[in-house]
């Protein structure tokens, strides 16, 4: 009778297993909130895997190194924007609602309160870990830039834009829309804006870029 009774209560069938996509993204997640919480150097791997349910084996098997987790984490907030901006979804907008959807996406992006203090950690950290620096220039940094400046110069070969250096031009939008409420919220002085106010600063931003200011 005993034996019954746990044979009914035996789970059946074999357990569900994760793929390796779906593990690297509850590493990727709690990693991420590690880093805030620890700093790069306070972050320890093998807390990581407990946080994020799998064995320390699974995680070096997956990322084998703290820096390799680091970049993981960068890559996958870039992810995001890099879809926001794809040209596809960009090719049926104007020039002004574009360059718009392109600022609204790269303000969410900056000035959310996981990316600022990512930033903290980097400015923080990066003089002795110049792994991180590194890496937060090449894959949040250039990938976003390089991404804003194809768009912008395949508007000034449609015709529509007149620039003279779309590189540069991309560093300027960049500090206008960001710079300072960035600043006040890595200072503490402000907190991060919200949806809306990063909807404003992008619309006045577009309309600055396009139109100028002289009378």
């Amino acid at each position: 009778m005993r034996q019954n009774l746990q044979s009914e209560r035996r789970p059946r069938g074999r357990p569900q297993i994760r793929s390796d996509e779906e593990t690297r993204h509850l590493i990727v997640e709690a990693a991420a909130r590690a880093f805030q919480a620890d700093g790069y150097a306070g972050t320890c791997m093998g807390d990581v895997a407990l946080a994020a349910g799998v064995s320390t084996k699974t995680l070096y098997r997956l990322i084998p190194t703290k820096a390799e987790l680091f970049i993981d984490v960068v890559t996958d907030r870039i992810g995001l924007f890099m879809l926001a901006i794809d040209q596809e979804a960009l090719a049926p907008l104007g020039l002004e609602t574009g360059l718009e959807r392109i600022l609204v996406a790269y303000g969410q992006l900056t000035l959310d309160p996981e990316t600022i203090a990512i930033n903290r950690l980097v400015i923080g950290e990066s003089e002795r870990f110049p792994e991180i620096g590194k890496a937060f220039y090449e894959r949040a940094i250039m990938r976003t830039s390089d991404a804003f400046e194809a768009w912008l110069r395949r508007q000034a070969e449609r015709g529509l834009l007149r620039l003279e250096d779309p590189h540069a031009a991309v560093g300027m939008l960049r500090g206008m829309m960001i710079m300072e409420p960035q600043r006040a919220a890595m200072l503490g002085q402000a907190p991060p804006p919200d949806a809306d106010a990063i909807a404003r600063r992008a619309k006045l931003c577009a309309r600055l870029f396009l139109d100028g200011c002289r009378a």
